[in-house]
């Protein structure tokens, strides 16, 4: 009551009085200023933006979602879609990011088995859970719908959403698109298409999907589920079904959140791609319980019987980045799994990879009839092979790489410590090796059988260009061979304009719709996945700005920035002349990159050699020796370390440098006739100057239908490793 009679008396003052009346008269001046300011429109639009907010903040945060009390998981979703079907889109572009990019990665695939003659008729798409119909109308970026699918099934279960989805398809005049108000789990194909035979398929809803008399007649060519498969209670039937709905040649896209411990998945070989799937303790206990509250089941069970289920073409883990949290969410790319000629296809491909005359489908089916055959010592098998056999055995999808459009890349395990160590990272962006010199040596032809260290591919590609019969490329850095299945991708998919930017100039604005739309077909899972995380920052910066080779050409950037020499290099890389070219590297440049001190204490350093320049220590210690036989010196035998063993190391390298440096100076014209040193220089090639892959007849030979690439595979393996499971004398040269 005290406080009441002092917070009256304290109103009656004058002053008080005043400057209430004062606060409140400047609040409705700049009301005032802003409303007359500002255009009706973003009004509008801010009052639109704070009723959908409130509404998605009520239904998801503060609405109990029991639906009618009888537990039905139509009523729960009713409950919780209702009173914002009007608004779901509005409010989700933000937190359920991977659609677009999804959608990309599946009409790429559908897209290219029609060009390719796999699908040979108008394909069908089936859309499970596909709400208010967002997602077919955003697949218009990437195909046009109405007239590349004969037709489209969107299938939910909310009402709510279904209705907004009509209203949507009858606006845009789609007429092929039907939206279907269903547990997806009682959906069959053949209620809506013709079956093989011209007529309609009985009605079979409350069939069960492993009853044989219920199966399809039609397949559908295309399924996904975005962000749907989280909200299905009996997830396994669900899956079932959609497995039951998909057609030979058929791909299935699904993205959805997830959390998952390493130890769940480290021993799989079948997953296609483990960047970033492992999830933290916190983020797994976090996301899961925060989610439950709306439904949403996060348990990794169901991300584990997709791929259990469907053949795994391409997966990628990725992060949405949300106010500053990152949710966990994953974009699978599947096929079915199983085909009656696995085992043949096996054979054929363990055949070209071993260069084995003996493996091959006959040979495979004279064995299991128990026929005469012989001796099982003298065949070899891949380890892409054996893998194979033990999953098929267990009734395993098999790895990957076997359901990829192109048989390029051969299985590895990702998961081993010696693939691991290069922390997905090549040294390589460009290749030392002079190729020209190889084919002069060498002599290539039809017959000959060539093994290569991969690097970073252009050695590789120069040797297709000659026209062998097999090229097998090595490398145990798995980035390494992301590379270069990068370029063979974009050989068969890509115009040699964009072509050039990726590997000439190094830089291309638009890499990630390229790798989506477009690249994406002709990448294993696992080089897909490598450039999904990396592409989009290697060509925004420059590809020769990348791998440990870029500490060398930023190193020669900052000293010539540093010491004033920068425009020097620039006129080295553009002289017309020999002499010009000699006078700008002795007056100006020879001192800065051929410096003692430099040689001494950064280049000559074991660490530098490696991470920069992918000199290994073994090469380093033949430089060394190299060096005291020169000088008349007794070798190296051993490294005693301290502050002599690094002079004289520095001083070998220093030497190196010199002997290596000055007679390319003095021999070759690097703005013209000699690529290597030129990309050092600038950190890009010039038209004038190039490897032979960039050149516009290597593309035309090597994009062709006739391409040498079709003959290439790529190992991630030791050379060892390799050798040992390769036919002895199939090699010509290595």
């Amino acid at each position: 009551m005290a406080d009441l009679t002092l917070l009256h008396q304290t109103l009656a003052k004058p002053l008080t009085q005043v400057s209430l009346a004062s606060v409140l008269l400047v609040l409705i001046l700049a009301s005032y200023f802003i409303l007359s300011f500002t255009e009706l429109s973003l009004l509008r639009k801010t009052y639109n933006a704070c009723n959908e907010f409130g509404k998605f903040a009520y239904s998801c945060f503060l609405k109990p979602h029991t639906g009618d009390g009888s537990g039905g998981q139509q009523a729960a979703l009713e409950s919780f879609y209702k009173t914002q079907a009007s608004i779901y889109d509005a409010t989700r572009s933000r937190l359920l990011q991977g659609r677009e990019d999804m959608l990309a990665l599946v009409a790429a695939q559908v897209r290219h088995r029609v060009e390719t003659g796999k699908i040979e008729h108008k394909p069908i798409w089936v859309d499970i859970g596909g709400g208010t119909g967002w997602n077919i109308e955003q697949m218009q970026e990437q195909v046009d719908v109405p007239n590349f699918f004969h037709a489209v099934y969107l299938v939910d279960l909310s009402t709510s959403l279904c209705n907004v989805a009509r209203e949507r398809f009858r606006r845009l005049g789609w007429h092929n698109v039907h939206v279907v108000c269903q547990d997806a789990r009682a959906f069959r194909l053949s209620d809506y298409e013709a079956g093989a035979d011209g007529s309609k398929a009985q009605f079979s809803i409350g069939k069960s999907v492993y009853d044989e008399q219920s199966g399809e007649t039609i397949g559908a060519d295309l399924l996904t589920m975005s962000y749907s498969l989280s909200m299905i209670p009996e997830f396994h039937s669900a899956i079932d079904s959609v497995t039951h709905l998909l057609g030979t040649d058929g791909v299935v896209g699904v993205v959805d959140f997830y959390v998952q411990n390493q130890v769940e998945f480290q021993s799989r070989n079948y997953m296609g791609g483990a960047i970033d799937r492992h999830c933290m303790w916190i983020s797994r206990v976090f996301w899961r319980t925060w989610f439950e509250l709306d439904r949403v089941n996060l348990e990794s069970a169901r991300r584990d019987y997709i791929e259990y289920k469907f053949g795994t073409i391409l997966s990628t883990n990725r992060r949405c980045h949300l106010v500053g949290f990152r949710i966990p969410y994953y974009i699978f790319v599947g096929c079915a799994k199983d085909s009656s000629t696995s085992l043949q296809q096996l054979a054929a491909l363990d055949a070209s990879v071993t260069e084995s005359p003996f493996i091959s489908a006959l040979d495979l089916h004279s064995k299991s009839a128990n026929k005469p055959r012989r001796d099982s010592t003298r065949e070899r098998h891949s380890k892409a092979f054996e893998s194979a056999v033990v999953n098929l055995a267990a009734s395993l999808p098999l790895p990957s790489a076997y359901y990829q459009n192109n048989k390029t890349r051969i299985y590895y395990d990702e998961t081993l410590q010696k693939h691991r160590q290069f922390n997905d990272e090549y040294i390589y962006a460009f290749t030392w090796e002079d190729s020209r010199t190889d084919s002069r040596l060498l002599k290539i032809n039809s017959d000959d059988v060539i093994l290569a260290i991969t690097s970073a591919g252009d050695n590789i590609l120069s040797y297709a260009l000659e026209g062998p019969k097999r090229i097998h490329a090595v490398d145990l850095n798995p980035s390494q061979n992301h590379l270069l299945e990068l370029k063979v991708a974009a050989y068969r998919s890509l115009e040699y304009q964009d072509f050039w930017k990726l590997f000439g100039e190094g830089k291309h604005p638009d890499f990630h719709n390229l790798l989506m739309k477009r690249l994406s077909p002709h990448l294993s899972s696992q080089a897909c996945d490598f450039w999904l995380h990396h592409g989009a920052a290697t060509f925004s910066k420059g590809l020769y700005f990348t791998g440990g080779s870029r500490h060398a050409i930023q190193l020669v950037q900052w000293l010539g920035k540093l010491l004033g020499i920068r425009q020097d290099m620039l006129r080295l890389a553009s002289a017309q002349t020999l002499a010009e070219q000699r006078d700008i590297w002795f007056k100006r440049v020879r001192r800065v990159l051929l410096s003692r001190l430099l040689a001494y204490f950064v280049i000559g350093s074991e660490r530098f050699l490696w991470k920069a320049l992918g000199v290994p220590s073994e090469q380093r210690a033949m430089i060394e020796e190299d060096f005291k036989k020169q000088a008349g010196q007794e070798p190296i035998t051993a490294r005693e370390g301290g502050e002599t063993s690094g002079v004289k190391s520095g001083q070998a390298i220093w030497n190196y440098g010199v002997q290596t440096l000055d007679p390319v100076i003095e021999q070759t014209l690097i703005g013209e006739d000699n690529h290597y040193y030129l990309v050092c220089l600038l950190g890009h090639y010039t038209p004038r100057s190039h490897p032979t892959y960039l050149a516009p007849r290597s593309h035309a030979r090597l994009s062709s239908s006739t391409s040498p690439l079709t003959d290439l595979r790529i190992h991630t393996d030791e050379l060892s490793e390799v050798f040992a499971r390769m036919q002895r004398a199939s090699l010509t040269i290595a």
